[in-house]
């Protein structure tokens, strides 16, 4: 079992590095765990980039709702990541549905179906991305966590839109539109139009409207993270990056088309900073 957790955090070192440097902060008895939650994450959300078809995501997604569920019990062995996230969720009795419920949420993934309302972008985010991080939380501090819930969700919130924006370029280039219908009809944005280029003043503002979002739901996790225990600080780290993936997007030269990373120096040191003084997360 320990090759399996090793493979994990081999996994996560290489494929979410974000995450990986957030979980050097944890206890040293939580972070296999947490590795093998993150690495779960990655399977998942990176399904679309390996199969040709929708149908083959499917199967795989699949799989994975059937090993959480306990249907799949004697392949499980042959999937370091598999077999290290359900010892994890037996001892720390992580709540299967929120496992599932992220499969559920990245079946979208898979096909090219718009995002049809902000409604639908926020389901999404909570199915994903705040999944993970009360997860996370639930293995740092197991038992009653009064407030985690919302602060997951408006952590998560910011998160999944921050991310969904940096990854706009790739979505665009293959058709793939996580910007709600809602948002671009309201600012004048015809569906063939978002990945059309150059960027238009319409698609511009609706891209400002989605920052803004995300600009607010940090605000509210910043209010509720007060009354949250110290303990799960590490669960909410990867949420330092959003505040400055934000402000790179509302310099005048940002070009939604062209890929936008923050250096590894200064993620490193968002990250660095948050675990320090954890009202700076959100900053």
């Amino acid at each position: 079992m320990q090759d399996a957790f090793a493979h994990c955090e081999a996994l996560v070192r290489s494929a979410d590095r974000d995450r990986f440097l957030a979980a050097l902060f944890v206890p040293v008895e939580h972070r296999g765990a947490l590795h093998a939650l993150y690495a779960f994450n990655i399977e998942i959300a990176r399904v679309r980039e390996v199969v040709r078809e929708p149908l083959a995501g499917e199967i795989r997604l699949q799989w994975w709702n059937d090993a959480i569920e306990g249907k799949a019990a004697g392949e499980i062995a042959a999937n370091p990541v598999a077999a290290a996230l359900l010892e994890s969720v037996a001892r720390y009795r992580l709540p299967a549905d929120l496992l599932t419920g992220l499969i559920a949420a990245r079946r979208f993934d898979l096909y090219d179906d718009p995002m049809l309302s902000l409604a639908d972008l926020d389901d999404y985010a909570r199915g994903t991305s705040a999944a993970v991080i009360e997860l996370a939380a639930r293995v740092l501090a197991p038992g009653s966590l009064p407030g985690l819930g919302p602060l997951a969700l408006h952590a998560g919130l910011a998160y999944a839109i921050a991310g969904l924006l940096q990854a706009f370029p790739r979505h665009a280039a293959r058709g793939q539109l996580f910007l709600p219908l809602q948002v671009l009809e309201r600012h004048g944005v015809q569906r063939q139009e978002p990945g059309a280029q150059p960027a238009t003043p319409e698609l511009r503002a609706a891209l400002a409207e989605l920052r803004g979002e995300a600009r607010r739901h940090l605000e509210e996790a910043s209010r509720l993270a007060e009354g949250v225990a110290d303990a799960v600080t590490p669960a909410l780290l990867p949420v330092a990056i959003v505040r400055p993936l934000l402000d790179r997007m509302e310099r005048r030269d940002y070009d939604p088309f062209l890929p936008l990373e923050l250096s590894h120096l200064r993620r490193q040191w968002r990250l660095w900073r948050g675990a320090r003084q954890p009202a700076r997360i959100f900053a």
